[in-house]
């Protein structure tokens, strides 16, 4: 059995998606990667015989596109002034990114997952690759580069458990083919819902969400990333677009203080070119807009400490992704994914803190 490779030479397993307390059937000791300071000078793509003799009866994947970082984590009391110096109480490196931490959700929620993104061939990006295929998520379409680092992100964690960070795109912004490869296009055809966000770049969410659109695949855009207007085409080819509350006033110039403007925002969301908005409103909840329909609400369910608000937005995502595409109705696709990101913010870290299916069950049944 190979592991997946960080060297010329690559060749990469993948598991079937299993729930997180699987032990994983193969050891860190298994994996190759080039010696430090040193990079692959090619591009490789990992392929995998698993993978691709999928069962053809089984689940419609969760096809996730999109960015991988290792997230430097700092715990500080407060951000620093301009110009001041403070010290961090401490300080780890996890494996995170938008894209990452959603598929790595899909995973831990024991849903066929697959993630289409890329890493260097440097520690962080084994970092990656292990907490992804350790939770699950099928990584034959992880790819590795050649000179280009992994990307990364400064997580800059307050004791209230909100977070700042700074993001380096890295190999997630760097390379990317000028049209996706074909093995590529097979998988997202296949899907049953693809996931994308906004730290690759816009010409790679656009091809992605094109051949989704030509498959009859259903699309979901978070909104997260960077800080630029979003292509009316990638928007027109999008089935549900998803912003945070922070990212509903940046993109439409309008207040979201009460749900009525929350509302009216969303009204301008639908001039833009989409039809659902779906809206992480942070300790307000949340709410799906459908044009032309009564919005459904979906109130918080209540943590029992927050200890780390990293990658809820994108466990609330991922899991209202997995709802739909396994046929529950849009209540009950909030719901779930109250519950996920309930239990995510109770953990420290983006992709450790992602829950498992069954402790998502057991909140929901307790209230």
């Amino acid at each position: 059995m190979k592991a997946l490779s960080f060297s010329p030479s690559n060749q990469s397993w993948c598991p079937k998606p299993k729930p997180p307390q699987t032990k994983p059937l193969f050891s860190a000791s298994t994996l190759h990667f080039p010696k430090t300071g040193t990079y692959p000078q090619t591009r490789t793509t990992t392929t995998s015989l698993l993978c691709s003799a999928a069962n053809p009866q089984s689940s419609p994947p969760l096809v996730v596109v999109g960015s991988a970082n290792a997230d430097i984590y700092v715990e500080i009391e407060r951000l620093p002034l301009e110009g001041e110096t403070v010290s961090a109480k401490t300080g780890q490196t996890l494996a995170g990114g938008k894209g990452a931490n959603q598929a790595a959700c899909g995973g831990r929620l024991s849903y066929p997952t697959y993630f289409v993104g890329q890493v260097g061939g440097d520690a962080h990006g084994k970092l990656i690759a292990e907490a992804l295929e350790s939770g699950g998520v099928c990584v034959d379409h992880l790819s590795v580069l050649g000179n280009v680092p992994t990307g990364h992100a400064v997580v800059m964690l307050q004791s209230d458990g909100q977070n700042s960070i700074i993001i380096v795109g890295g190999a997630n912004m760097s390379c990317w083919p000028e049209s996706l490869p074909d093995q590529d296009l097979e998988l997202l055809g296949s899907a049953g819902i693809v996931l994308l966000q906004r730290e690759i770049p816009d010409s790679v969410n656009i091809q992605v969400a094109k051949a989704a659109r030509n498959a009859g695949v259903p699309v979901i855009l978070d909104a997260g990333g960077v800080d630029t207007p979003i292509p009316q085409e990638l928007l027109n080819l999008v089935d549900i677009f998803s912003p945070n509350e922070s990212e509903l006033v940046r993109i439409t110039g309008m207040p979201t203080e009460t749900f009525e403007q929350v509302s009216q925002a969303v009204a301008k969301c639908y001039e833009m070119g989409v039809k659902q908005v779906l809206v992480k409103l942070g300790s307000k909840g949340a709410a799906l807009f459908v044009e032309g329909e009564e919005p459904i609400k979906q109130p918080i369910i209540p943590a029992e400490k927050v200890l780390d608000t990293t990658g809820a937005g994108d466990t609330f995502t991922a899991s209202f992704a997995v709802a739909l595409v396994e046929g529950k109705s849009k209540k009950e696709c909030l719901r779930f994914a109250a519950a996920a990101a309930s239990l995510c913010v109770q953990v420290k870290g983006a992709i450790p803190s992602m829950p498992d299916r069954q402790s998502v069950i057991n909140l929901l049944q307790s209230v």
